[in-house]
């Protein structure tokens, strides 16, 4: 058993995981490291490293923002793996890498996954690898023992849930609407029936995300699914924090950004008890 998975089975009677995303290198190396400390540090088990890319199809203005504070600053791929190993070092919560296809390949899938084994990550989510085109990638992964996470869209079919089942590692990610992610008032309709159907053929923990935008979404998601993943309201946070540690001498960026995340993170995982 990864240690995804265990991290869903061993919930300490939680009904549901909490699954921060957020950018590595937003604003700094320093500040999104003590960002991730601070969501381990108030509850979180699994972690998703979001690595910054100039076109991120899947993500809303929120997250792309996000990203190109971060390569502005000079992040890049590489330096997430550094982020990884100083988690790594610092605590055994599961460790995602989500990034895209354009990136992996130009770093070599190879050399990615050796990478990503070397410090410490056991998984890596790639929104825009289709599932009919993940088999070299999965081959890798599998080889150097992290977990492929795939993702389900509202739109999927029996047969197509099936089949993307067969091939999940760590958890099934089921996208919960349509288009890139952001904030949601409402969630699909169909979101607990395709949960449901996943769990008809997989006994691998199912996860919720894109469209999560606080306690009250999650306490929802919590009664049906065993993660709640959240990005954008996260990252509109660490937004926030930013423009507050900008107007202000009494709170510096980091425990600016830290206190949010923090914050933040307790009201998620009261929500989701």
């Amino acid at each position: 058993m990864s240690r995804i998975e265990a991290k869903f089975r061993n919930r300490h009677g939680a009904r549901a995981l909490v699954i921060p995303f957020l950018n590595a290198g937003d604003p700094t190396f320093e500040v999104s490291l003590s960002a991730f400390e601070a969501a381990i540090a108030n509850g979180a088990e699994v972690i998703e490293i979001g690595v910054p890319y100039s076109d991120p199809l899947a993500d809303g203005p929120v997250i792309q923002a996000s990203a190109l504070r971060s390569l502005a600053a000079g992040f890049s791929l590489p330096r997430a793996f550094e982020v990884a190993k100083a988690l790594r070092e610092r605590t055994d919560a599961a460790l995602i890498m989500f990034t895209y296809v354009n990136p992996l390949l130009q770093y070599g899938l190879e050399k990615f996954y050796a990478d990503a084994k070397a410090v410490g990550v056991d998984g890596t989510i790639v929104p825009d690898l289709p599932s009919e085109e993940s088999k070299d990638v999965l081959t890798v992964a599998d080889k150097h023992g992290i977990d492929l996470v795939p993702l389900l869209a509202p739109t999927s079919g029996r047969e197509r849930i099936a089949t993307i089942c067969e091939n999940a590692r760590g958890f099934v990610y089921c996208v919960s609407s349509l288009g890139v992610t952001g904030e949601r008032a409402k969630m699909s309709d169909r979101l607990r029936e395709m949960v449901s159907v996943c769990r008809e053929h997989t006994d691998l923990p199912i996860g919720v995300g894109f469209g999560v935008r606080g306690p009250e979404q999650a306490n929802d998601i919590a009664s049906f699914a065993d993660g709640v993943i959240v990005g954008s309201a996260y990252v509109r946070r660490v937004e926030a924090a930013i423009e507050k540690a900008a107007q202000t001498e009494a709170n510096g960026l980091s425990s600016s950004v830290t206190e949010a995340v923090g914050q933040f993170t307790r009201e998620l995982v009261q929500a989701v008890q």
